[in-house]
């Protein structure tokens, strides 16, 4: 990377895929260096200095994703329940991490009492203390880094600790958002303190400083390791405040936890390979829709015929129908992983889809309805290859909106992320982890990478993923190409949302069809390809 590089230019090009509202109708190509990273704009301009300063894409990623859980306050941070992360090395070897938040011994499938219309009372799963399980961020981080990282956590961390001394103006959305948290902040005392100046909310502008959570983590990188925030005197204090506050989370339960480094979910299509982040993230409900249009046939299909779309839109319905009825913690339930991805059942699923495209008609509906955001991914690349692209999160904005006071820690809330149903395959349980959306993604082709992607916005990260994807390697479009083609939204009702971008052909056919057709929002996407014959880097965002 040229040491002239333009930090502020660098700023307003990847600020993109942060503050980008709806769904994407452009590509965009970030300048040209040995390595790039795109997300969260002070976090991915960090990244791309930390590249500039010998490290490999995973120090850039972490040092990206440390900054962000610093700034990007109500999406996510230090104490976000966590997220996941997959990292395809330049000889092809792919892994991930899976740093998602585990609930504590004291869970039960029953914790969060209904009402007569299956709600939790008082939303106690949302906002509060049990709302907040063992955070996974700071421990994904220290093994990302130990397994393909270069840099000790201490040197990966000084940005994040000098953005959380130095501060950072607030942004008219970080002050919205903590005006309307603000009613929550006022009952948890550390929250108060740290995000309500005189009982009024930080304004646009103002500028934002978390001392306690710079001395914190100035802590942990002077030891150039996290354990003392899971074992040591600093998990003390986490495990008193949720003692102190009616938490069930211990001492026990922070030492207990380990990220995962898991096998990803793998699929071959159209001459490239395709691997997700597994359970319990979104990846595997993004490879059974694809894999249903693999057996369908539909990389053959006119793109330009509504019917294209449709057998898309069925594809999808039918992986969400499955999703929300069948998926949970793999380590804790029995998840019929084989069977889904199978290509028997991916033909069963594409006869279905043939049959509703003949009939001019959509399949029954089966949803629950919840979408929900509050979300960064970061993506990352080198001049020797490796990729990695880290999805993170608070959950829905400041997550549980409680924070640790005295260490300026904000939780995040993977509680909610059950479903609080005791027989439900995805329901509470001790030391379990919840099914989240995040789906960080990376595109093999002759063994090398060539793409790394993901997106932020709860329940629309899998479409936008599924969208993407079955352009990219379905079509074989190039990678900006494939982010501002037409996007829908499903979560297996016959609600559907539609890019601003979707030809009114579609549009009229799907209203014919049965689905309740609307324009609507759709997740943040942001991802990097590289051109395999010359190893330019292209990258797309929005």
């Amino acid at each position: 990377m040229p040491s002239s590089f333009d930090r502020r230019a660098f700023l307003r090009i990847v600020g993109l895929s942060s503050v980008a509202a709806g769904f994407p109708a452009f590509g965009q190509s970030p300048p040209k260096t040995s390595g790039l990273v795109l997300g969260h704009p002070e976090g991915a301009a960090t990244g791309l200095e930390a590249l500039s300063a010998g490290g490999n894409a995973m120090d850039a990623a972490v040092t990206a994703a440390l900054v962000a859980g610093v700034v990007a306050v109500p999406m996510c941070g230090i104490g976000g329940y966590g997220g996941h992360m997959i990292i395809a090395k330049p000889d092809g070897k792919v892994s991930a991490i899976d740093f998602n938040s585990a609930a504590p011994a004291a869970a039960r499938a029953d914790m969060f009492p209904l009402n007569d219309k299956g709600q939790v009372k008082g939303g106690i799963n949302i906002h509060g203390w049990l709302a907040a399980g063992v955070p996974g961020t700071l421990a994904g981080m220290q093994l990302a880094l130990d397994r393909f990282g270069t840099w000790a956590m201490g040197r990966a961390l000084k940005p994040a600790i000098r953005f959380a001394r130095e501060g950072f103006p607030v942004s008219a959305r970080c002050a919205k958002a903590i005006e309307n948290a603000a009613g929550q902040f006022r009952k948890d005392p550390g929250s108060s303190r740290l995000f309500l100046k005189d009982g009024k909310p930080w304004p646009e502008g103002a500028t934002f400083r978390n001392s306690e959570l710079a001395d914190m983590l100035q802590k942990l990188a002077d030891a150039n390791s996290v354990k003392a925030f899971y074992q040591g005197d600093i998990a003390q204090k986490i495990a008193a405040e949720f003692q102190k506050h009616g938490g069930l989370v211990t001492v026990d339960d922070l030492a207990r936890y380990e990220p995962r480094e898991v096998k990803p979910l793998e699929l071959e299509w159209n001459g490239r390979m395709i691997y997700t982040a597994p359970l319990t993230a979104g990846g595997l409900t993004v490879l059974q829709a694809l894999t249903t249009l693999k057996a369908f046939g539909w990389e053959k299909s006119d793109a330009t015929d509504p019917k294209t779309t449709h057998a898309r839109v069925e594809a999808l319905r039918l992986a969400w129908h499955d999703r929300l009825k069948l998926l949970g913690d793999p380590e804790k339930v029995d998840v019929p992983v084989q069977r889904l991805l199978s290509s028997s059942y991916a033909e069963q699923a594409a006869e279905r889809a043939r049959q509703a495209l003949a009939e001019g008609k959509a399949l029954p509906a089966s949803s629950d309805g919840k979408n929900a955001g509050g979300t960064i991914h970061i993506t990352a690349t080198d001049a020797q290859g490796m990729m990695v692209a880290i999805t993170l999160t608070h959950g829905e904005s400041f997550g549980a909106q409680v924070t640790v006071d005295g260490l300026g820690l904000v939780l995040g809330h993977g509680m909610s992320r059950f479903d609080p149903h005791p027989n439900h395959p995805n329901c509470p349980g001790p030391g379990k982890r919840p099914l989240h959306n995040m789906c960080p993604t990376v595109v093999l082709q002759d063994g090398k990478p060539v793409a790394a992607m993901g997106a932020t916005g709860g329940r629309r990260i899998p479409n936008t993923l599924f969208d993407v994807l079955s352009y990219f390697v379905g079509q074989k479009r190039a990678l900006k190409e494939a982010a501002a083609a037409p996007r829908m939204h499903t979560i297996g009702s016959l609600e559907l949302d539609l890019s601003k971008n979707t030809p009114a052909a579609v549009s009229e056919y799907l209203k014919r069809a049965g689905y309740n057709v609307k324009t609507g929002p759709g997740a943040n996407f942001n991802g990097i390809a590289r051109e395999t014959a010359s190893g330019d880097l292209m990258g797309a965002v929005g």
